[in-house]
């Protein structure tokens, strides 16, 4: 029942409004940007439930500083154009001192003019390492999700420890895929990595016969999908069908387990980065990160009564980078953004440490290597 209801407040916007009176102080108000429909709503939804979820937690316990935190939700759809007029929107209609989103890395691209022009933070909850580089054209935009080219960097480095040195790669032609790509091939030489076909397909595709036929003709001895669509849950289908026998490595994007349950069986096996929300039970207690991984894997699923992901990890680390810059310096863009800077945070995501120069604070240790067993994702014993 509640996450029926949670499902159905994506229209227009959102505001989250505190049970208990608040003293005459003027509420913060920021915008959140995520495909809560679409092709990639196992991102969106995630996220604008885990923002909500916030949102009302933090209100409950009496605002930021007296301020009700109210939240403005647009639903991009996975869309470009939708994204750019939500922006607009929300800076122009309901003056957002940051906007949270969107959920995937073509719409975050997308809006970055608009954020630059308006000088209004932007915290993307995609991966692709070029929402944040260049530095000095990007001084608005900061990135939730680990980087692209680090996920690239732990599958590169898993390959080689299993004596894996020619692969097949197929990729998504969205915004997310062709930044996949992008990396897979530039990093590979480093890796001495060859990469002996190289196959795509659009979002909406749902048979990957033909790409993966040509991959087994090319000798790979592994193959990557790169991928955030539901179509990456048919490649390890079509491969099974295929008798395809060999190690399929998953992107990032694959961090979501209903992907795997849309694939059955045929996941069984993949090997793929993530961050550590997807096996939270298992992270050591000393780890710095266990605290709050644990604390909201468990509010989140007692809430909504679904599994946690890493996409819902993401607005979660904006949320509070949020929250706690409003705390410190109230609802000035400029402030905030300066404040996010200089910033240390422990979040869902990885430890956080921003920079001028790095507006995205992870590097390649913020992943583990996971993989299906049985159903479940697990932390991959190398």
């Amino acid at each position: 029942m509640k996450k029926s209801i949670f499902a159905s407040l994506f229209i227009v916007a959102f505001a989250v409004s505190a049970t208990a009176a608040y003293a005459e102080a003027e509420p913060y108000h920021v915008g959140c940007i995520f495909a809560v429909t679409g092709s990639a709503s196992w991102l969106g939804e995630p996220e604008r439930n885990t923002a909500v979820m916030i949102a009302e937690q933090i209100n409950a316990n009496g605002g930021i500083n007296g301020h009700e935190l109210v939240l403005h939700i647009e639903d991009t759809q996975g869309k470009n154009t939708r994204a750019v007029n939500a922006v607009k929107k929300l800076i122009k209609k309901h003056n957002v001192c940051a906007v949270i989103g969107p959920s995937r890395s073509g719409t975050s691209l997308a809006v970055i003019p608009v954020i630059e022009k308006e000088e209004v933070p932007l915290l993307s909850c995609a991966a692709a390492a070029k929402i944040t580089n260049p530095p000095e054209e990007r001084r608005w935009v900061f990135k939730m999700g680990q980087n692209d080219s680090d996920a690239v960097r732990k599958i590169y480095d898993h390959m080689t420890a299993n004596g894996i040195s020619k692969v097949g790669i197929i990729t998504g032609t969205t915004g997310f895929g062709a930044a996949g790509r992008e990396q897979l091939k530039k990093l590979a030489d480093g890796y001495g990595m060859e990469i002996v076909a190289d196959e795509t397909y659009s979002p909406g595709a749902t048979d990957m016969t033909a790409q993966l036929i040509s991959i087994r003709k090319s000798g790979a001895q592994a193959m990557v999908n790169w991928s955030i669509v539901p179509a990456q849950s048919i490649v390890p289908r079509n491969m099974s069908q295929l008798h395809l026998e060999m190690p399929l490595y998953q992107s990032h994007g694959f961090a979501n387990i209903k992907y795997a349950d849309a694939a059955g069986e045929a996941a069984e096996g993949s090997i793929f980065p993530a961050g550590r929300i997807m096996a939270a039970k298992t992270v050591p207690e000393d780890h710095p990160q266990k605290e709050v991984l644990v604390a909201y894997k468990a509010a989140y699923e007692s809430a909504y009564d679904d599994h946690v992901s890493t996409f819902g990890g993401h607005a979660y680390d904006a949320m509070h980078l949020i929250a706690d810059a409003l705390k410190k310096v109230g609802d000035d863009p400029a402030k905030i953004r300066d404040e996010i800077e200089q910033t240390r945070f422990v979040g869902i995501g990885g430890i956080f440490e921003f920079s001028p120069t790095d507006h995205c604070g992870l590097d390649k240790t913020a992943y583990e290597m996971m993989t299906v067993k049985d159903g479940r994702f697990v932390v991959l014993d190398q």
